[in-house]
Parts: structure tokens; C-alpha cells; sequence
């Protein structure tokens, strides 16, 4: 009687073969299945019984019989799915190209964007097969995102300064990102909050009284993640200067204070200029126009505008100033650091990627 495996499927694998084969089983993206029939094919030429692979990749050793047997006879190939019985396609590549093409190259007459139906009534495909394909290639024709590249001629030269300061900051100095959130508006809504609730939302009226608005100056450390902040009633260049002395009182004599700033017109006026110069121990960063995104400071404004001020209701302004006051003490209390990974040249690449899309010469 004859027992074990047959010899026609014991696997010998050449070095070229083993090293191919550990690159797979060691992938994060391929199929999970893919990288478990690896698996069992290294496990069997490491003599390993089809049960003792079937308990340790929980499977049956059937199954562990079965792809070694593919192995042996279509190499790495036979590990994938072979291809399932059903009906042929019934639209060729020609057709599913000019689908893409339209979607890419063309807008329907009228209409600013493609739509399912439109491309199906255009194409005579199928609605389903049409949304079929645009997902298939990654197609969104009813999406859009903003962008807005920087027209700075010293744009390369303030990304390495922001940047370093926040990758790698001076010795004996403070970094201070600083802005200002202007325009906030005390909304108080029309009607009382219907409580939130089991099985139902939180209910607010869809109108709303406006009581006022104020400006909320804010400097944050990037070193601790602590915030200094004050509300004024107005935007211009003596409430600017007002919140500098107010940092000025708040952070250690001993330190240096360098201020990433945009380039809003208060934060070059002739007056902020002149008390900057009598105050050498402070160092004035402006970032690229267009690039907020590069003052830290814009990310807790967008922090305190999801937790404190959107889903508000204030009864005036003075109303609106404590409950941001609270929510800054609570922040600060609970204090933690954006954590920066991106280099400069990092940015730099991002953007070299944008104007090739831009220009044309990739899609």
C-alpha cells in the first residue's frame, strides 16, 4: 500500500524560486488568499505533511493538496484563481475606451459634468455597466476638490524656513504660529435644541438670529501645543499689536520668539514693523501666499470650530467670547503637539506632481 505524497508533486524549490516566493508571502497588498497559498507552498518544501499546514493556516488539507499540485504543474501562475465559468463579455474594449474617453476629454452638451444616466444615454451602455467601469478606473466625473497654487516667487525659500522651524527648531526660542479667525459670528438659533436622543438626532431650527461678530486672535506653540488667545472687536493693525503685547507678557523674557505669520496687511503695517524693531528677540516667518495650510495654527482653528463654535448657540456676543475663553482653558489643560512629518522636499515634490497634472503632461 502506498502512503504519502507523490513524488510527481514534491516541491524542490530553487533559490530564484524561494526568494520569489518569501517577497510574496511577506506582501501587506496582495489578496490575503494569494499570500496564504504562498505560504502552503513554502511550508511543503520545507516538508511539511498537507495536515500539519492545514492546522498551522487553519485550512483543510485538501486544499493545501490541491494548490501544491498547481504549483507543480503552472509554477507561481497556478497559485491564482483560475478563470470562472459564466456569460462573455458583451462589450469590447473599444466600447469601454470611448466611455473613458468621454468622461476624460469631453462635457455633455449643456451640462457641466457626466453623469451615470448621461453616459449611458450617450454611450448606449447600461446604467449599471456604466457606474460598473467608472469605479473600476477610479472615475468620480460628479466630484471635484479645490486647490490653489502659490504665486510667490520666494515660495521654495519660505517652504525651507517654515518647515525647518518646525522640524527643526532654534535652540533658546519659542515657535509661535499666529493668525487670526475674524468674523466669528454669535448665531443664536430661531428656537430651543431638541435634545439628541435614542434613535434620533440632536435637532436645531434651520434659521437663526445673528447677535454680532468678533475676531479671535491665537498664537500656538508648536513645541507644546499650548495656545495663547485673545477675542477683539475688530481686525486692523492695532488689535494685531495689542495681541503682541499680550504674547509679549505671556511667553519667557529669556527666549527668542519666532512668529509664523501670513501675509495679511496688519502683520506688515508700518506700525507693527517699527514695534518689532525695537524688540530684536523677535523674528517675523511669512509663509507663501496661498498656503495657510502651512501655519499650524489654521489646524486648531478648524478644532474649535467643529467643537465649539458651529454647533453653537449664542446669546450675544459677550456669550460667544466666554464659551471660546472655556473651550481654550479646556484645550490647554489637555494641551498636545500637531506632530509634523512633511520635509520641504516632500511639499516641493507634491506640488512639482500638481503643475505636471496641471501642464498636461500626466493624467
Amino acid at each position: 500500500m502506498r502512503t504519502g505524497r507523490p513524488k510527481k508533486y514534491t516541491i524542490e524549490l530553487a533559490e530564484g524560486q524561494r526568494a520569489e516566493l518569501e517577497r510574496l508571502a511577506r506582501s501587506r497588498t496582495l489578496p490575503h488568499s494569494l499570500v496564504r497559498r504562498t505560504n502552503m507552498i513554502l511550508l511543503s518544501a520545507d516538508r511539511l505533511t498537507d495536515t500539519a499546514i492545514g492546522l498551522r493556516l487553519r485550512c483543510k488539507h485538501q486544499t493545501v493538496s490541491h494548490w501544491r499540485r498547481r504549483f507543480v504543474e503552472d509554477g507561481v501562475a497556478g497559485l491564482s484563481d483560475a478563470p470562472r465559468s459564466g456569460r462573455h463579455r458583451t462589450i469590447d474594449d473599444e466600447r469601454v475606451a470611448d466611455l473613458l474617453n468621454k468622461v476624460l476629454h469631453s462635457k455633455p452638451q449643456g451640462r457641466s459634468q457626466w453623469s451615470v444616466r448621461a453616459l449611458a444615454e450617450e454611450t448606449k451602455i447600461s446604467k449599471s455597466h456604466v457606474q460598473r467601469y467608472l469605479k473600476l478606473f477610479g472615475l468620480q466625473p460628479h466630484r471635484q476638490k479645490s486647490f490653489k497654487l502659490s504665486t510667490d516667487p520666494f515660495f521654495v525659500d519660505k517652504v525651507h524656513d517654515i518647515v525647518g522651524l518646525y522640524l527643526n527648531p532654534p535652540d533658546n526660542a519659542l515657535v509661535l504660529c499666529v493668525d487670526e479667525k475674524s468674523q466669528v459670528q454669535a448665531l443664536d438659533r430661531t428656537q430651543p435644541v431638541l435634545p439628541i436622543g435614542l434613535s434620533y438626532l440632536e435637532g436645531v431650527t434651520h434659521d437663526y438670529i445673528r447677535h454680532g461678530t468678533t475676531t479671535l486672535f491665537a498664537a500656538l506653540d508648536v513645541a507644546t501645543g499650548d495656545v495663547i488667545a485673545q477675542c477683539k472687536p475688530r481686525h486692523r493693525h492695532q488689535e494685531f499689536l495689542s495681541f503682541l503685547r499680550h504674547i509679549d507678557r505671556n511667553v519667557p523674557k529669556n527666549l527668542d520668539v519666532h512668529l509664523v505669520v501670513d501675509n495679511y496687511g496688519t502683520h506688515k503695517h508700518p506700525k507693527t514693523r517699527a514695534w518689532l524693531a525695537v524688540r530684536p528677540r523677535y523674528h517675523l516667518h511669512f509663509i507663501p501666499t496661498y498656503s495657510s495650510w502651512l501655519n499650524q495654527v489654521e489646524r486648531w482653528f478648524a478644532l474649535i470650530t467643529q467643537q465649539a463654535i458651529r454647533r453653537g448657540s449664542f446669546k450675544s456676543v459677550p456669550d460667544l467670547v466666554r464659551k471660546i475663553d472655556d473651550y481654550v482653558r479646556y484645550h490647554n489643560e489637555k494641551r498636545r503637539p500637531f506632530v509634523w512629518t512633511a520635509t520641504a522636499e516632500s511639499i516641493l515634490a507634491k506640488i512639482e506632481r500638481l503643475c505636471s497634472k496641471i501642464n498636461g503632461t500626466e493624467h
